[in-house]
């Protein structure tokens, strides 16, 4: 009985170590986000956003608003996305700008893309695309002349390309 009255009084009193549901408990350092162009290399982040700009590039770390954006473009990395901003399909899953009518695809696309890589030395790169099913091969020799211009201006360089389904 002695035991069950000091546990009780305990708990009134609030002796016991215990974390309270609404409390913030401090988060580990490796779980908490830089803000963009906040890391050591800002300066990467700054040229990559610049160059982007420039060629009218679009990335999916932009258009999806990846919290990690700050992380990769630090440090010199970026998902190139092709075929424009917009997407035809509405997917609940993701943030791409969506419209059944979507611009035209940059016909300068494909060399702007490999120049950028080209410069930026990189020696792996992901390629990834919006859908678009306005178009008859879904945008499929858009992608493969990315391809193409890419060989040409950077032969070693590994591709990874994230094609669409084309359905």
């Amino acid at each position: 009985v002695d035991n069950q009255e000091e546990e009780q009084q305990q708990h009134v009193h609030g002796s016991f170590n215990r974390t309270d549901a609404y409390e913030q408990p401090q988060k580990p350092k490796w779980l908490k986000v830089q803000p963009a162009g906040d890391h050591i290399n800002v300066s990467d982040f700054s040229r990559l956003q610049s160059d982007l700009r420039g060629l009218k590039l679009n990335t999916v770390c932009e258009e999806a608003r990846c919290p990690n954006i700050g992380e990769c473009w630090g440090g010199g990395t970026a998902t190139i996305m092709l075929m424009g901003d917009t997407c035809t399909r509405g997917c609940r899953f993701c943030n791409i700008k969506t419209a059944r009518s979507p611009p035209p695809l940059d016909q300068d696309e494909p060399h702007n893309v490999a120049k950028a890589i080209a410069q930026w030395g990189l020696k792996y790169v992901v390629l990834t695309s919006v859908d678009r099913d306005d178009r008859e091969d879904g945008g499929s020799e858009h992608l493969a002349e990315t391809v193409r211009n890419l060989r040409k201006f950077a032969p070693e360089l590994l591709i990874e390309m994230l094609a669409p389904d084309f359905q």
